[in-house]
């Protein structure tokens, strides 16, 4: 019987997922030869870019008309949404890899690099736990939050830090109180105060600022991340995604970015 009740709830969860992407694939579809039909763009966006994509898309709306949908979540879990929907129009995740992840598997037309992002330290304000580098996130009794790995580029990158530092995985997983699937929950902990610290985004540590204290990490210690956005194959409209990527490349899009404490140049 259990392994009969297993089996069902499996059968379910997968009727769920098909039947959402099939419900989502519908959603806002216009008739062959509509107007409108092309006047639609579908964005898959990394949650941590989403103050600025968001100013952007509302931008480009105003500018040329169109619906600019977007569809936020943690970078892997998006790739593997655009895999399985075979659907939508851009992919902008939290790092370029999975951008070269998606284009390895042909499912990129063209890329182009946007803005950066620095990892950093956010911890509660005023630093009661008197943190001020990577090896002081290992003391006893730490409270730290990372993203996760498998879900979005900031757990991706965090690894690759610790790494980078020769700092074992292993010490410091025995301080993670929480583990994220975007990087704005790691923010939303801090200012919760159920947290000692986290490693977030620069651009997202300063949106805490009245809960949090950054601790830059050297940039010899650190591994930036370049934000592309890819135009995906399975876009109904080339030259409409294109000039959406024109857009934010532009001084008026990169503006938009450094508005909202984005690195537009990449940090020496």
């Amino acid at each position: 019987m259990k392994e009969v009740g297993n089996t069902l709830k499996k059968l379910t969860f997968a009727t769920i997922v098909v039947t959402a992407i099939l419900l989502f694939g519908c959603k806002g579809e216009k008739p062959e030869g509509s107007d409108s039909a092309s006047k639609e763009l579908l964005l898959y966006c990394g949650a941590g870019i989403r103050p600025p994509v968001q100013q952007i898309a509302e931008a480009f709306e105003r500018e040329h008309g169109v619906k600019v949908i977007t569809d936020y979540a943690g970078s892997e879990i998006l790739l593997s949404k655009i895999k399985l929907a075979r659907r939508g129009d851009l992919y902008m995740p939290g790092d370029k890899h999975y951008v070269e992840q998606a284009a390895a598997e042909g499912m990129i037309l063209s890329q182009q690099s946007v803005c950066y992002f620095v990892p950093t330290i956010l911890v509660r304000k005023d630093n009661p736990k008197n943190i001020h580098g990577l090896r002081d996130l290992l003391a006893d009794g730490l409270k730290l939050g990372l993203g996760d790995a498998k879900a979005c580029a900031i757990g991706r990158k965090t690894k690759q830090i610790f790494a980078k530092n020769n700092i074992a995985w292993d010490d410091v997983e025995k301080n993670v109180a929480f583990q994220s699937l975007t990087v704005n929950e790691l923010g939303m902990q801090i200012q919760a105060g159920s947290l000692d610290a986290a490693i977030v985004w620069d651009a997202i540590a300063r949106y805490y600022s009245e809960h949090g204290t950054e601790v830059p990490i050297p940039v010899e210690e650190n591994v930036i991340s370049t934000v592309n956005i890819g135009i995906l194959t399975f876009t109904k409209d080339r030259s409409l995604a294109e000039q959406f990527v024109q857009f934010a490349a532009s001084p008026s899009g990169q503006g938009i970015f450094k508005q909202n404490n984005y690195c537009t140049d990449l940090p020496q």
